[in-house]
């Protein structure tokens, strides 16, 4: 089973309201069995909202606010949801599809803090919980 970021997918969740649903993500999933989370929505975060980025391990919006519980408490609840959608479908988690560059969900890369479109090494908070969980995570531009 896999688990995919929902805005991938065509679900209005992203901090600017919108989506970014990509036809790639859509073709790659077809005929296995998937959760759509936002892990930001999740958290609390609102639709819109101010963007995210990660600085010194912490997540913030433009103003400084520290949003890094809302994040975890996100990606937990998401975890936690497609662990029991695998378990009552009997399958084990695969692979996490995930909206690149995303402070929950970047695998790989993230942005650096500043605002500035600069990219750094690094994962979401999300992605990295999935990693740690031993399932292995790609971004819609890897599919």
């Amino acid at each position: 089973m896999y688990i995919v970021s929902a805005c991938l997918l065509g679900k209005n969740c992203r901090y600017n309201g919108g989506n970014s649903f990509s036809e790639r993500v859509a073709a790659r999933i077809k005929g296995h069995n998937y959760i759509a989370v936002c892990p930001e929505t999740a958290g609390g975060c609102p639709v819109p909202r101010e963007p995210g980025e990660i600085r010194n391990g912490r997540v913030y919006d433009p103003a400084g606010e520290d949003l890094t519980d809302l994040f975890r408490e996100g990606a937990e609840k998401a975890f936690a949801e497609a662990i029991e959608l695998a378990d009552q479908l009997g399958e084990s988690l695969e692979m996490a599809i995930l909206k690149a560059r995303s402070p929950s969900c970047g695998c790989r890369q993230i942005y650096d803090g500043t605002f500035s479109h600069t990219v750094v090494k690094g994962d979401g908070v999300f992605a990295d919980l999935i990693l740690r969980n031993g399932i292995e995570v790609i971004s819609e531009e890897e599919c």
